[in-house]
């Protein structure tokens, strides 16, 4: 069956067969490939008067255009996503940390860089909120600031579209 100008395959060999393309983001020159920039135009680059781009689809998954209940509009061309983040403490579950203690008594009154101990000598807790901050090592410290990746299981295949075929019609 001979396919749509401009059709997107998936397909498991390594270079595109005669009649398709890479779907790379290679350039084109209009002159030779009219019908297909008929139908692309500068969606995915090119300057509009010699040249345009064919989607590029390397380290990329497609997606349909438009908005689906509760997401944002997509438009054909638009690019987005990150193969990796770096979440914020804003973008992390509700979670608690323990803070440490000594099970042995303290040697010192002062807080600055201690840990709570035992006490024999006067009460460890006090109402309301606290008026200094214990020294780091009595909470122990979370996370390290990475990116991590961001990236669905995958399987690499080749995407290619159809240089030649039928223009589509609009219905």
């Amino acid at each position: 069956m001979e396919p749509f100008i401009g059709e997107i395959q998936m397909f498991a060999g390594n270079f595109p067969p005669r009649g398709w393309a890479l779907c790379n983001g290679q350039l084109l020159t209009i002159s030779q490939n009219t019908a297909l920039f008929s139908l692309l135009g500068t969606t995915y680059g090119g300057n509009g008067r010699t040249t345009f781009a064919l989607p590029n689809l390397q380290a990329a998954s497609p997606m349909g255009p438009g908005a689906g209940p509760g997401l944002t509009p997509r438009y054909p061309g638009e690019q987005g996503g990150a193969a990796s983040v770096t979440l914020v403490g804003s973008e992390l579950p509700a979670h608690t940390h323990t803070v440490g203690a000594f099970d042995v008594p303290g040697t010192s009154a002062v807080p600055t860089d201690r840990a709570l101990a035992r006490s024999v000598n006067y009460n460890a807790y006090g109402p309301g909120t606290p008026t200094v901050t214990l020294g780091a090592q009595s909470v122990g410290a979370a996370g390290g600031s990475q990116p991590h990746n961001n990236l669905p299981p995958y399987l690499a295949v080749t995407f290619i579209i159809a240089l030649q075929g039928i223009f589509p019609q609009r219905p």
